[in-house]
């Protein structure tokens, strides 16, 4: 069937709430277990896990859907089909059509086939005798076969209410003729059949354009002459319409992705069958002949005539064909034409809705849907046992819904929601499988670092639960790591000490920001102590989120800041004016030590102080094999500031500088003040040579941005010359020298950046450049 006009068919809403048992599934479940292979994902998740549940729905969704658009679960579909009419409660016999069965035996009678003309036209005057409603002649009679061709011709002509048959000729077949008499008085449907690509017969084709002429099919003949006799008798709707209607009932027509089909051939004007499992009211052509069949058998129905002998091999496969068995059950043509009969019959006279299917959107939707419910299924449950039940659930409940549909009249799809569904959830479970894994790894890593530190320290999940402790921690809580493993602050210490801790967790998770506390600490023997604790949060690569802290026992000194408050607070009670004395020496000592080791300007320290903690530095650096790195910084262009602005513009100016490299470095790095225009820093401890140049990088890039000084912006940059202890020596003023020299390097390279001393060259270090 080759004609490639596509009229335009109607969309149906169809709308299908979430089933009420998918609902339950999907809600909170405050009883889940705690473990954190088995947990429900945490409401305090964070936003990109959730995303990942989203994209992981969409992502399936479109592939599966991709997949249907291209045809490739379209068998699988049309099977799911099969299986929902075989499933479907059984229907009553249609009795408003009766078959006038042609089969071996009444071949044999005959002695002859074709039957002759003389035959047909006996068995139609009897037929017709009984007064039926409708008469179809489903035998070929394009020309003469036998005797009595001119009765025939007779009976044609005197027999309005008889429909013959032609065969249109397309792509598998030529054509057939119809009868010359039939065809001019209109009395004509051809009995075209659609087939499937797996042989079987799910389309009914109603309506074929040819040459501008719009032509009937044998069933919808049949059924228009059978609904003439009705009280209001319906008729197809006038002017060429865009939809099939008898009465008030709209047959839509088939598109090319409607239910489970991909891309299917539409020609002419197609609906899906509905067929019936049951058989139609059936009679011999020879008890026909013979008058052994009552007139009231045919009286006021449509009687079709047609062979079902299985020698003829005029048979067609349907949803109904295949048995529990596995055995096939072909339907004689005559069948299949009753079936497409009583299918617009009861669509009109009895309310049995036409198969139907929503529109492409809903079908999007729709496989969309359950891919975002496989995806959250396995994203909140995670024991195996109760996933499988789960997703059995939630294919069960599917499968019932797309039943219940078709039982309704509407097609839903089956097999890409599933797939969708147990894909989604395939995708997620390896996700979490991944997530745990990482999870443990993590794990791992931590206790190897903690194990040998020797202050306490504890690793918290983002559900504030101890996974990794190490031996110090457990030491001065007091309990074992048996004991605290997967606990939280709840479960071993007091409500108020608890809430405590909590709270400053909670800030650390909230802010992502490292954050050290003070507070009072009672262990399980009763013990008080005063302790520091530093949170910080570590993430690894799958995203798993910790809270790491470091705990301090500050006891001692808070005990020793008290006694001292205390002795202070007798003295001043003993001798006031000695205090006052005392306060007075102090202060004085104090602001005198400042004023040696400090530059007066900025309040940074000096060379003397500088060199003297450059001198320890690398005294511990050389013990313990560090590195200690030293940046020498000269301001460019500080001279033409001074000039400009002034030099009161320009003491300012190396105040907010001062501030900025505080606010750049660690408490424990340096920045002193050599004088004029020049700063050292000292980055004891240095981990690794790439962190010097990273704390550079930081330097010129915190000191590029403008100063607004008194209402006046001043640009400003800075050159840098870097030493490393050991590479470049362990003396002070060999280091010292070396900086300086890159410094003056960095300079002469153009300004506003950092040289290393392994960059200067010898002769360069024995230039006399000042």
């Amino acid at each position: 069937m080759i004609d490639r006009r596509h009229p335009l068919s109607g969309n149906v809403l169809f709308i299908c709430p979430p089933p009420p048992a998918m609902l339950m599934l999907l809600k909170q479940n405050k009883n889940q277990p705690k473990h954190p292979l088995t947990q429900k994902a945490p409401p305090q998740a964070s936003v990109w896990l959730e995303r990942r549940v989203w994209l992981t729905a969409i992502a399936i969704a479109l592939g599966v859907g991709g997949l249907q658009w291209l045809g490739t679960l379209q068998s699988s579909e049309l099977s799911a089909l099969d299986w929902m009419f075989r499933l479907r409660p059984a229907e009553s016999v249609d009795s408003r059509i009766v078959i006038v069965s042609i089969d071996d035996r009444d071949i044999d009678y005959l002695r002859s086939w074709p039957i002759a003309d003389q035959t047909i036209a006996t068995a139609l005057k009897q037929i017709n005798a009984a007064h039926p409603r409708a008469i179809g002649l489903d035998i070929y009679r394009d020309i003469a076969v036998g005797s009595g061709q001119a009765e025939l011709q007779t009976v044609f002509e005197t027999t309005p209410n008889l429909i013959g048959i032609e065969k249109i000729q397309d792509a598998t077949s030529p054509g057939i003729q119809p009868p010359d008499k039939l065809n001019q008085r209109q009395q004509i449907g051809f009995n075209n059949v659609v087939v499937d690509s797996d042989s079987r017969v799910r389309r009914a084709l109603l309506l074929w354009t040819i040459d501008g002429q719009r032509r009937r099919s044998f069933a919808l003949q049949l059924a228009m002459l059978y609904l003439q006799g009705e009280p209001r008798s319906p008729s197809e709707l006038p002017h060429n319409p865009s939809h099939l209607r008898l009465g008030r009932t709209v047959f839509p027509q088939l598109q090319k992705h409607d239910g489970g089909y991909a891309d299917v051939d539409v020609g002419g004007y197609q609906i899906l069958a509905n067929p019936r499992a049951a058989q139609f009211p059936t009679v011999s052509l020879k008890a026909v002949l013979t008058g052994q069949v009552s007139p009231e058998q045919f009286r006021d129905r449509i009687v079709l005539i047609g062979s079902t002998a299985d020698s003829l091999k005029d048979f067609f496969y349907t949803s109904y064909s295949q048995h529990a068995d596995g055995s096939l059950r072909p339907m004689a043509g005559v069948e299949l034409h009753a079936n497409f009969i009583s299918q617009l019959l009861s669509a009109v006279l009895d309310g049995r809705s036409p198969l139907r299917v929503p529109p492409l959107l809903f079908k999007w939707g729709w496989i969309f849907g359950w891919s975002l419910i496989g995806a959250i299924v396995s994203w909140r449950f995670r024991y195996p046992v109760q996933l499988a039940a789960c997703l059995l659930g939630a294919g069960a409940v599917l499968t019932l819904s797309c039943y219940l549909s078709f039982v309704a009249g509407w097609w839903i799809p089956l097999v890409p929601p599933m797939i969708s569904l147990t894909g989604s959830a395939l995708v997620i479970t390896s996700y979490i499988a991944y997530l745990e894994e990482e999870l443990k790894k993590s794990k791992e890593f931590l206790n190897s670092v903690i194990n040998t530190i020797p202050d306490p320290i504890f690793v918290k999940d983002q559900q504030r639960r101890w996974v990794v402790l190490n031996d110090a921690f457990c030491r001065f809580v007091g309990h074992s790591r048996e004991h605290l493993l997967e606990k939280t602050d709840d479960h071993v210490f007091s409500s108020q000490q608890a809430s405590c801790f909590r709270h400053q967790d909670d800030r650390t998770f909230k802010s992502g920001l490292g954050y050290e506390s003070e507070e009072e600490f009672t262990n399980a023997s009763g013990d008080l102590y005063l302790i520091a604790t530093k949170r910080s949060l570590h993430r690894d690569r799958a995203g798993n989120v910790f809270l790491v802290g470091v705990i301090r026992d500050i006891t001692q000194r808070k005990q020793a800041e008290a006694d001292l408050r205390r002795t202070t607070t007798e003295l001043k009670q003993s001798n006031v004016e000695l205090e006052q004395s005392n306060v007075e020496l102090k202060q004085a000592e104090h602001r005198l030590r400042h004023l040696a080791y400090h530059d007066s300007l900025t309040g940074l320290p000096n060379r003397e102080l500088f060199e003297d903690r450059l001198h320890q530095s690398l005294h511990g650096a050389v013990e313990h094999q560090q590195l200690v790195a030293v940046l020498f910084l000269d301001l460019d262009g500080f001279k033409r500031i001074n000039d400009t602005y002034g030099h009161a513009m320009g003491n300012l100016l190396l105040k907010a500088v001062a501030q900025r490299l505080l606010r750049c470095l660690r408490n424990s790095d340096t920045v002193a003040r050599f004088g004029g225009d020049e700063f050292v820093v000292l980055l004891p401890t240095i981990p690794q040579l790439s962190d010097v140049l990273k704390v550079a990088e930081k330097i010129l890039s915190t000191l590029s941005h403008s100063f607004a000084l008194e209402g006046i912006v001043i640009p400003i940059s800075t050159s840098i010359g870097i030493s490393i202890c050991p590479l470049d020596g362990t003396d002070v003023d060999e280091l010292l020298k070396k900086a300086d020299l890159a410094m003056y390097l960095a300079k002469q390279q153009g300004k506003n950046q950092y040289v290393s001393s392994q960059e200067i060259t010898p002769a360069l270090q024995a230039q006399d450049y000042r």
